[in-house]
């Protein structure tokens, strides 16, 4: 059995300032001395990079649709190694999920698996006594979710963080911190959510001066997690390093899960970073990695870097371009009136649209491709605004919906589906051992 402090952080609604709190309290934490792994639930790039700024350390996605059971338990216990705290930023709101009732891919349901209290973020800043009935709708919701605290966002004053805290006493809840209403403490953000922890400093001193806890609190809510079995490891046998895949990672590349990345050196990967933005040729490598980024942001610098462009159109070996990196290596790219040229290696164009394309996938490859081959099934992800061109060799269908998707010619893999690589490992281990590597 596996005994580890631990604590979920919901909210009933996106928005609430889960990402704002967690950072808090990461720091909170940190200050006491403690080691504290941060995770993330669901298919989240962006607000990992927070979490790492405020923890020093790397930061998982934790997805029950992603994983089941004792493979998510597994990852957890991979991540969780050694330190004194887990906290687990959740997604959307606590309920919210794959299905109506977030039975699946949502926070609730990573709640349920690790067995780990609940702290709900409420935001406070248009209600006082509401908040009682409020969180008591959501602890009686689900008893197999143990709300046990409340953390409370946008609080206008002491007085108002008293009149919480009297209203939930009647529910039997604490109030175990609160933030003031103050803009500077919020991140800021874009289409895709909360802009990059690289791009803008985290306002962390601010928020740890601001915060109002009761950390003694929160550590013996977290203590009270039961043990969880000793799951099987997440990772493979590390084997010696014998391919080098070469990966974009930089302002505009960098939306990868670290899990992914990891079993993929376990499977013999040396991972070499290069960027799309900034440099003139590749490094030495037998596979190429693009992930998703924002592309649309940076379409002037990457259609200038000619060089760039041209070595990767040159590439002989396998590509697996995911979403931004799809676009890149479209024709070009068209944002508003403009046009850029990228690489050219899949024949469309890629336009910016009005609205959001996301949702969790489970998608069928309909011919080869470095990853996957004809029939089988991967799960992913997609959030994106662009649109591609209909391909004449789409790499993917829907299951469920008979949608074709991404492009293909057996060497080079462009889709707007994330692939959770983690969830069915041969696709890393196809890519590996791809028959036309150097």
């Amino acid at each position: 059995m596996v005994r580890l402090s631990r604590l979920v952080l919901a909210a009933p609604h996106s928005g609430a300032g889960k990402t704002t709190l967690a950072l808090a309290l990461l720091l909170a934490l940190r200050e006491r001395g403690l080691r504290v792994q941060a995770f993330k639930v669901g298919p989240d790039y962006v607000d990992p990079t927070h979490l790492e700024a405020a923890s020093g350390r790397r930061v998982y996605n934790l997805d029950g649709f992603f994983l089941e059971e004792t493979r998510l338990l597994s990852l957890f216990q991979h991540g969780a190694r050694g330190v004194d705290l887990a906290l687990v930023e959740g997604v959307m709101g606590l309920f919210d999920g794959k299905d109506p009732l977030g039975q699946v891919g949502s926070t609730a349901q990573v709640a349920r698996l690790l067995k780990a209290p609940v702290l709900l973020v409420v935001d406070a800043s248009a209600m006082a006594g509401s908040i009682a009935p409020l969180v008591q709708g959501f602890r009686a919701f689900d008893p197999r979710v143990q709300v046990v605290g409340v953390l409370a966002n946008r609080v206008a004053s002491e007085r108002h963080a008293e009149l919480l805290r009297e209203a939930l006493s009647h529910v039997g809840l604490p109030l175990l911190g609160w933030l003031p209403q103050d803009p500077a403490l919020g991140i800021p953000e874009r289409h895709l959510g909360l802009v990059l922890a690289g791009e803008v400093r985290p306002p962390l001193q601010a928020l740890l001066r601001a915060f109002r806890v009761d950390l003694e609190g929160v550590l013996r809510l977290a203590a009270v997690a039961p043990s969880l079995p000793q799951a099987p490891p997440f990772l493979p046998p590390r084997e010696p390093p014998r391919v080098r895949v070469a990966y974009a990672w930089d302002r505009a590349f960098r939306f990868y899960y670290p899990e992914g990345l990891e079993l993929l050196e376990a499977l013999g990967a040396e991972l070499v970073p290069f960027s799309p933005l900034e440099d003139a040729v590749l490094p030495p490598s037998q596979a190429l990695l693009l992930g998703g980024g924002y592309p649309e942001l940076f379409a002037r610098e990457l259609a200038e870097n000619r060089a760039m462009r041209e070595a990767i159109r040159r590439f002989p070996g396998p590509i697996v371009a995911e979403c931004g990196g799809y676009m890149y290596l479209a024709r070009g790219l068209w944002v508003g009136e403009d046009f850029f040229p990228m690489v050219g290696l899949v024949p469309a164009e890629a336009r910016m649209g009005e609205r959001p394309i996301l949702g969790y996938r489970e998608v069928e490859a309909l011919r080869d491709n470095p990853v996957a081959q004809r029939g089988e099934v991967f799960k992913g992800h997609e959030f994106h605004y662009a649109q591609m061109e209909p391909s004449q060799s789409p790499a993917w269908r829907r299951v469920g919906g008979g949608e074709v998707e991404g492009y293909t010619d057996g060497r080079v893999l462009g889709s707007f589906v994330h692939l959770y690589l983690p969830a069915r490992p041969e696709g890393a281990r196809r890519l590996l051992a791809w028959e036309g590597l150097p």
